[in-house]
């Protein structure tokens, strides 16, 4: 069986490292950029035939739209791996690569402490009340309209997904006094724990000063956040995104900023992104970033890394290092 690889979109750290599978698959294709119908066109002609795994750049999205039904079924059968740059991976159809027998894997662990980072900056600036002083001193308005903010010492931090991410999170948020609590579908064993609280999600929501969502997006977790359950947390809650925007309903986000059941938000995710709710490019209250929780140079090598370790199991021992959670139950059906 020909075992040869494709790369979608661009590497920017790794390039050699990609050539260097010239030794291990039987041959590397490209498709750099274009259009997914120039993708659909090609793969249906041939273009790719016998590529056994795939590397789907975090920049490829734009060229090949989502990896649905209607792609997957225009590439080869061939392929049995997609190996995904990026953490989140809601533009894959799971399930659909699942009923065809490919795996996909993502590359967490990678990220988790550039985005613990970023999620640790937005929390205290948006305790802090940052924005609008921010701004201010580079308007030559000194402290503009300058407000108190709080301190993170002993404020409850919710954490909504204990992962790798939400973990990286606890453990900088402890240095900061903060006591810490969490949600998952699981609780986590009392070593992985290290001291944090488990309570169900609606004690979360009730109980905690601040909250950091970490979980993935997918259909049960879109608008997790919404006007209902605004309406169980504390007055005067802090909210921080650093995963994926549509976890949260955008405008019922800048109903409860507005009428202060949320105090402030440190946001580096949005729903429609890169278009911003008008409410929150409005509100000074928030803080927000454009989308770069693993914006650095180490983790965008490391991540590029981690997909090609991914891509030469793949080859040469039919595993994925770090598949997707969802398949891994269903390993023995791929």
């Amino acid at each position: 069986m020909t075992r040869s690889a494709l790369l979608i979109g661009a590497l920017t750290h790794t390039r050699k490292e990609w050539e260097q599978l010239g030794g291990v698959a039987d041959k590397l294709y490209e498709y750099p950029s274009g259009t997914r119908e120039e993708f659909l066109s090609k793969s249906k002609a041939g273009a790719f035939e016998g590529i056994y795994a795939l590397y789907r750049s975090n920049d490829s999205n734009k060229y090949t739209g989502n990896f649905d039904e209607e792609l997957l079924d225009a590439l080869p059968e061939s392929l049995k791996f997609i190996c995904h740059n990026g953490a989140g991976y809601d533009n894959i159809d799971v399930p659909a690569c699942t009923k065809r027998g490919i795996a996909v894997s993502s590359t967490p662990i990678a990220v988790d402490d550039a985005t613990a980072d970023v999620a640790m900056f937005l929390m205290l600036g948006a305790l802090r009340n940052i924005t609008p002083s921010f701004q201010a001193v580079r308007q030559g308005k000194w402290r503009g309209n300058f407000a108190l903010g709080h301190d993170p010492k002993n404020k409850v931090l919710g954490i909504l997904g204990m992962g790798g991410i939400g973990s990286a999170v606890a453990q900088r948020a402890k240095a900061f006094g903060m006591k810490i609590q969490y949600h998952n579908r699981k609780q986590l064993s009392s070593e992985k724990e290290e001291g944090a609280k488990y309570v169900t999600f609606d004690e979360l929501l009730a109980t905690s000063d601040v909250l950091s969502l970490n979980l993935s997006l997918n259909p049960s977790t879109r608008h997790i956040i919404g006007k209902q359950e605004f309406e169980k947390m504390k007055d005067g809650i802090i909210i921080v995104n650093t995963a994926r925007g549509p976890l949260i309903d955008e405008a019922a986000l800048v109903d409860a900023l507005k009428n202060g059941k949320v105090w402030s938000a440190g946001l580096d995710v949005f729903e429609e992104e890169p278009k911003i709710h008008s409410g929150l490019l409005e509100a000074e209250n928030v803080v927000l970033l454009p989308h770069m929780g693993t914006a650095t140079y180490e983790t965008q090598r490391d991540m590029e890394l981690l997909v090609l370790d991914n891509l030469k199991s793949a080859i040469q021992s039919d595993k994925l290092l770090t598949q997707v959670p969802e398949q891994k139950k269903d390993a023995a059906k791929i």
